[in-house]
């Protein structure tokens, strides 16, 4: 059986730190290969443990194969093993010397088009995967539709299984241009297009010997060098309470600090800012970062804002520059994808998360839904299943400060939940997106949650 290589010396602290962080997803149809390019992305990059790489050999030599099957390394959960196909998001951390990755391998499964929502919704780069042999099909234009609709930066066109057509450009060629022309349709801003064969690590992490007429990047030094052009720290700063510290001490006697993760911008001690949905003002006078006092602080960092005033503020509150506050409104529309199950209908009463906030909400309208192979709308179905994408309309039983999607990714979705039981029912994305809406009916719900 043949070897795996081990791997090398780990990263040094100073050198991850020095490092930036790009985090992407896969998606690609059923047998093309993904959890085989990922598997050859980890081990080519020596970015696997040795005791996995000898688990994989194991598992490999006891299925009666010669050569290691490098997708096991993603694949863990015994069905995906079984089957032959992805069916979980499985996340993975690895680092080169240039940069730090956090990957989510989605499944290509139409039944499982939810999972690759909450994959890529994070995402800063998406790959879609293509078997070479088969071209664009329903499949790749609904990865192509969902990565557009969530505003993913960058999608990179990986065409598999290039040594199964004989590594020709012709066929990589026809194909780049067909996804291209629609991706570029849904309003995706940058597409780049890779030939590869993962199993046979073509063009993956070293260049391939047998395409010499490709001179553009391989798959891991176009990940390496793609500009992480979606900067949270310029975006509307957002900064959700989470919880309210108050020691009461002898030592703090008078503290009283707003602690949450800083979801987008950045925020300084003596700037003016807005309490939401209250409306109150105030300034800060303090920001402590790892209990230490500082005076700026950024998104993702987790800090603790204290004020110049005793203002009423609870989790749930979001904080705001006054000067680029948002609207607060009882009345959303959305993009959404529903995940669980059971049906989303009209007149559904659900409870509404937006960052660390929970109101009660109905769901007025649902005035489309997406036809993703096509991109052709259904008007007003009713209803929305699993894995469907549509438009919905949104009354909520409090005001709520939302941005567009467009705008901040963070702060412009939201998950509707099943107040009976906890389940996650469906994930929004506020605002426009390339389905245009339908009307809102005007039909009165007089039973129940009626805002």
């Amino acid at each position: 059986m043949t070897s795996i290589t081990e791997p090398t010396e780990p990263l040094s602290v100073e050198q991850l730190s020095a490092t930036t962080l790009l985090r992407f997803a896969t998606a690609g149809s059923v047998d093309d290969g993904k959890s085989t390019l990922v598997g050859r992305l980890l081990h080519d990059s020596k970015s696997v443990l040795t005791d996995q790489l000898e688990a994989v050999e194991r598992a490999s030599l006891g299925r009666g194969q010669d050569t290691p099957d490098l997708a096991l390394l993603t694949d863990g959960l015994r069905a995906e093993r079984e089957q032959g196909i992805t069916i979980d998001v499985a996340y993975r951390y690895f680092a080169t010397a240039k940069r730090r990755f956090i990957l989510a391998d989605t499944p290509g499964h139409v039944q499982y088009t939810r999972n690759m929502v909450t994959g890529a919704s994070t995402a800063e780069l998406t790959v879609v995967l293509v078997d070479a042999r088969n071209g664009v099909v329903e499949q790749t234009r609904r990865h192509a539709a969902i990565a557009a609709l969530l505003r993913v930066p960058h999608v990179v066109l990986a065409v598999n299984k290039m040594d199964l057509v004989e590594y020709k450009e012709s066929v990589f060629a026809a194909i780049a241009e067909e996804f291209t022309a629609y991706a570029s349709e849904l309003g995706v801003p940058e597409i780049t297009a890779i030939p590869i064969s993962a199993l046979a690590g073509d063009n993956v992490v070293d260049p391939s010997a047998n395409m010499d007429w490709y001179g553009g990047p391989t798959f891991l030094e176009h990940l390496e060098t793609v500009p992480v052009s979606h900067d949270l720290t310029t975006c509307h700063a957002r900064l959700p309470v989470q919880f309210v510290i108050r020691p009461q001490t002898a030592e703090h006697p008078d503290y009283r600090g707003y602690a949450g993760q800083i979801a987008a911008g950045t925020f300084r001690v003596g700037e003016q800012i807005t309490v939401l949905p209250s409306g109150r003002t105030s300034r800060i006078s303090g920001i402590d970062l790892l209990g230490e006092p500082v005076g700026l602080a950024w998104t993702t960092q987790s800090v603790t804002v204290l004020l110049e005033d005793d203002v009423d503020i609870s989790r749930g509150d979001l904080i705001v520059p006054s000067k680029d506050a948002p609207a607060t409104t009882q009345d959303i529309e959305a993009t959404v994808c529903h995940v669980a199950d059971a049906p989303l209908t009209v007149g559904h009463r659900v409870l509404l998360k937006h960052g660390t906030r929970t109101v009660k909400a109905i769901v007025k309208d649902i005035p489309s839904r997406l036809t993703l192979d096509d991109l052709s709308l259904h008007p007003h179905p009713g209803q929305l299943i699993a894995n469907d994408i549509g438009r919905v309309k949104i009354r909520t039983a409090e005001p709520l400060p939302v941005d567009s999607y467009a705008d901040s990714r963070r702060t412009g979705s939201f998950i509707l939940i099943d107040p009976a039981d906890g389940t996650t029912l469906t994930a929004g994305m506020v605002g426009e997106s390339f389905a245009s809406p339908e009307p809102v009916k005007a039909d009165p719900d007089d039973d129940g949650w009626d805002f």
